[in-house]
């Protein structure tokens, strides 16, 4: 049976890691990066010399390339695995169709420019169908890839069929995958999960214990629930992982770059000095403020959302903003 033909758009850390996943089961993908120097870096020592540097590729599986419409033409199953900040500069670089390509969105975020999510946006700017699209979504952290430490992962499509393709490229034996057809669901949970993230970090850079992260996070999952339900209602078990346990390895593994950004927000810094420290895209900044526009016509019951909104957009004291967050949860 021939093997699907899979392209990697992206040099970041969760793109390694995919590169990673499926290395495991493919003799050759392509492997798109805009930043010319790491290609070389990888092919000459092996590795990603940016991130997840331990993790060691045979080369001879990769056509690297800095020209994403290469990359794209060399595959059927295209996974983008970019900070949503930058898709829309990646992809004005495209000539070429996505005709007939399968658009998988590792991506777990809002595109600035329309506020969409990515699913969303291929739909509406690039005319794809809904049932080449597919979100790749966990509970799955790069560096536990990395480490090979076991991983669950739920492919999720309109066309089950394709999910399950995608799922058996990725599976090993440290990655768990299944599938599932809640597309928009999953991928707004995606997206949301970050915001509580942020929220969780800023809690404890103000000094909050494990008493009221539980609290907190108990509070996330029904706020979730109540936001997805007015965006796409459908039946739907919050508490399955790629739901309640992306939740829940964000908000509190050491990992979760959002969690570390709402972190340095809780202890003062800056909005500007934590991204510029961190040197890393946090989705939860961008996913705030989507998720605050949008549910001014969904109207559900989003206390954590306007309490991070309120302090990274509005500017307000983080430790007034949580006091009176704590009085509004139970």
């Amino acid at each position: 049976m021939e093997q699907p033909k899979f392209a990697v758009i992206g040099g970041g850390s969760w793109a390694t890691a995919i590169a990673k996943m499926l290395c495991n089961n493919m003799d050759k993908i392509s492997w798109y990066m805009r930043n010319e120097t790491a290609i070389e870096a990888l092919k000459n020592h092996k590795h990603n010399p940016n991130y997840l540097s331990a993790v060691e590729f045979d080369t001879d599986q990769l056509l690297l390339t800095n020209d994403i419409n290469e990359a794209i033409l060399c595959a059927d199953y295209i996974i983008f695995a970019i900070p949503s900040a930058f898709l829309g500069k990646e992809l004005q670089k495209l000539t070429v169709s996505l005709e007939n390509k399968v658009i998988i969105s590792a991506i777990k975020g809002i595109i600035p420019e329309t506020g969409l999510i990515v699913g969303q946006h291929f739909m509406q700017t690039y005319n794809v169908n809904i049932e080449q699209i597919a979100v790749l979504a966990g509970p799955c952290h790069a560096e536990e890839v990395a480490l090979e430490r076991l991983s669950y992962l739920t492919i999720v499509s309109g066309n089950l069929d394709t999910a399950a393709v995608i799922a058996r490229s990725l599976q090993s034996h440290y990655i768990n995958a299944k599938t599932s057809d809640d597309i928009m669901g999953i991928e707004y949970a995606s997206m949301l999960k970050n915001i509580y993230a942020v929220a969780a970090g800023m809690a404890h850079g103000l000094g909050y214990g494990d008493n009221f992260q539980a609290v907190l996070m108990s509070n996330a999952i029904r706020e979730m629930k109540k936001f997805i339900r007015k965006v796409y209602k459908m039946k739907r078990n919050i508490n399955d992982s790629a739901y309640l346990g992306d939740l829940l390895v964000t908000g509190y593994s050491l990992f979760s770059r959002n969690r570390m950004f709402g972190n340095m927000i809780g202890k003062g810094y800056t909005v500007k000095s934590a991204q510029m420290e961190m040197n890393m895209i946090a989705e939860g900044y961008y996913a705030a403020k989507s998720a605050y526009i949008m549910n001014k016509e969904l109207k559900a019951k989003t206390p954590i959302i306007e309490a991070v909104y309120a302090i990274l957009y509005e500017g307000k004291e983080p430790k007034h903003v949580f006091k009176k967050l704590t009085e509004k949860l139970d």
